[in-house]
């Protein structure tokens, strides 16, 4: 008969079992039992009902018929009912936390409960008190609750926790213990351990695991992008951010990520595939409306990613471009307000706007590019301005009449190509294609090109190059590289790849004025949202700045019901997400690495240096 002195693998459950988390009188058994009966309840409350009124919205009155925020919080109790079999070990759910299951689950439990009792008082003040909360709605608050509890008992590796240096003052004192405190916090939700790599697949599996992440990230965006009411759309907010936190601590994305830059060429092709199939999955053209004004922010953040991702140039000013090409387009696309009284048809037109932007982008940067840091953003974010009071002025009173001043560009005729209008609406295998969907479909058209660009620019010599200057322009400098011809390049790239957006986008808005290109402002694009799509997103990435984009457009939009204070829950989101994860939402390896360096040695390396 073994002992557990002689199973190692046995013992370590065992000491497992025995160990208590931050909740430190409950064993870990009994937290296991606690979270999986919670989450198993949660999902049963789902189905119940939460208020007897149809007043709220979402009608949450039905039983057997989730609606609303019982969907989300059904999702996400079913989650955490997968993690918590996973923490037991129980055979076909191990795969689910590759890189172990406690964390995930007190992420998993955090968001069910964030989302729950967030649903319970938005009842409560809608309605006048929790005194209409039917069963259900009490039910699945205390389940969630008792979920909670349950996870924050789980055990954790507790960190190494420095001692006072007895010599130190007591402010100095009081800073040391709230960093280990912060430390000892942080360990109660981190990863046991890195990720496995993936055992060896056939190749048809892996695609088909591809397409369901595809499938998974088209249905997210689908339903927060057609959420029809403020509490439904705060409440995705909850459940995507904590649940997207949940499956990043079991492992999941690591192993997505390995699938996909396995197969990134397919991995881009289903990509846009998926993004084609949105306007179809709309009823209503306001949605795709905001697709394509996404997809006219996320291009304009992918160029702004080579200058500022690949070759570390700090541009504020970066919008003027996206002004520049715009205007540039409206002036020769037939508007009866252009002064020039001229039609190109559009590939001309995207000559144009495309062609202006590089040249104004190689004007400024000549004389500018000399400079680095904040004297080079302090540069350009005057070159916005300049942009902006000069369009302004030339209304043919102050200057010359050439933009018509504050009234702008106006009646910008819709495109047509090869006889497509697309300010009509089409139908396409039974679905009625809208204005907006016709645009949409075009700027994915002109997004691919421009994934392209940056795909073959940061693969090429030259971009190896803008990587070397980021990176360090004196040693640069130093192995030979001409910093200045290599900086004019991203800049005037850059700048050319937001004309070709800004192009489009002058015929999807009927009208330009200078107020569309502010450096900052409550709607984006401006060049605050542009910088702070690509920062977040994940500098150097590709698809950072298009999920950092698409974030950055979406979140304003919806939260536009809370007025003044919209900018304050945006900034408090932005801090939280910088304070979590500096490096980004999608963070190449080396950001990663330089972000986390004072973090604890991961195992491979912790042996190597051994």
């Amino acid at each position: 008969m073994t002992t557990i002195s002689e199973n190692p693998q046995a013992a370590s459950v065992s000491k497992r079992d025995e160990a208590t988390g931050l909740i430190g009188f409950v064993p870990a058994k009994a937290a296991r039992a606690l979270v999986l009966g919670g989450a198993v309840l949660t999902v049963a409350s789902c189905f119940l009902s939460w208020t007897w009124t149809p007043a709220f919205p979402g009608d949450l009155t039905y039983y057997g018929s989730p609606a609303g925020l019982q969907l989300q919080v059904l999702v996400l109790g079913l989650l955490t009912t997968l993690f918590a079999l996973s923490s037991y070990g129980v055979k076909g759910t191990r795969w689910l936390t590759p890189a172990g299951a406690d964390a995930a689950v007190k992420f998993a439990a955090l968001a069910t409960f964030g989302t729950t009792w967030y649903t319970v008082a938005a009842i409560s003040i809608s309605l006048g008190g929790p005194v209409n909360l039917e069963p259900g709605g009490a039910i699945v608050a205390i389940a969630t609750l008792v979920t909670l509890l349950g996870a924050l008992a789980l055990p954790f590796e507790r960190p190494t926790v420095l001692p006072v240096d007895p010599e130190d003052t007591g402010w100095d004192q009081f800073k040391h213990r709230a960093g280990n405190g912060w430390t000892a916090f942080k360990g109660a939700f981190a990863t046991t351990g890195p990720a496995r790599k993936l055992p060896p697949m056939h190749s048809s599996v892996e695609i088909l695991i591809i397409t369901g992440i595809l499938a998974v990230a088209l249905g997210v965006f689908t339903y927060g992008v057609g959420t029809e009411y403020d509490e439904l759309f705060l409440g995705f907010l909850i459940t995507a951010g904590l649940g997207f936190a949940a499956v990043n601590k079991s492992g999941l994305m690591q192993q997505a990520t390995q699938l996909t830059k396995k197969h990134q060429n397919l991995t881009i092709a289903g990509a846009f595939t998926a993004a084609a199939l949105f306007p179809f999955t709309q009823t209503d053209d306001q949605y795709a409306t905001l697709g394509v004004y996404i997809l006219i922010f996320a291009t304009v953040a992918l160029g702004l990613n080579i200058v500022v991702g690949l070759a570390g140039l700090l541009d504020l000013g970066y919008v003027a471009f996206l002004g520049v090409g715009a205007y540039a387009a409206a002036l020769v696309s037939g508007a009866p307000t252009s002064p020039f009284g001229v039609h190109f048809p559009f590939w001309a037109a995207i000559l144009v706007g495309a062609g202006a932007s590089l040249v104004f982008g190689v004007l400024i940067g000549a004389p500018t590019l000399r400079l680095r840091g904040d004297y080079l953003a302090i540069v350009t974010l005057g070159f916005g301005e300049i942009f902006r009071i000069a369009v302004m002025n030339t209304d043919g009173t102050s200057g010359p009449d050439i933009t018509n001043g504050s009234n702008g560009i106006a009646s910008i005729p819709n495109l047509s190509i090869f006889g497509f209008d697309f300010g009509a609406e089409h139908s396409i295998a039974g679905f009625t294609i809208g204005r907006f969907a016709n645009y949409f479909f075009l700027m994915l058209l002109i997004m691919a090109v421009v994934v392209m660009v940056f795909r073959r620019s940061g693969d090429s010599r030259i971009g190896r190059a803008w990587v070397a200057i980021r990176e360090d322009e004196t040693a640069a400098l130093a192995m030979g590289i001409n910093g200045f011809r290599v900086k004019l390049i991203a800049f005037a790239l850059g700048a050319s790849l937001a004309g070709l957006a800004g192009t489009v986008q002058a015929h999807v808005t009927y009208t330009v004025t200078p107020e569309q290109y502010l450096f900052a402002g409550p709607i984006p694009p401006n060049s605050a949202f542009l910088l702070a799509a690509v920062v977040l997103g994940g500098m150097g990435t590709m698809s950072g700045p298009l999920v950092g984009a698409s974030l950055l457009f979406l979140i304003p939009n919806k939260l536009q019901f809370m007025g003044e204070y919209q900018l304050f829950a945006f900034g408090v989101a932005l801090i939280l997400l910088m304070r979590f994860r500096p490096e980004g939402m999608i963070a190449n390896r080396r950001n990663q690495l330089e972000f986390h360096e004072n973090d604890e040695t991961p195992a491979p390396l912790a042996k190597a240096g051994a």
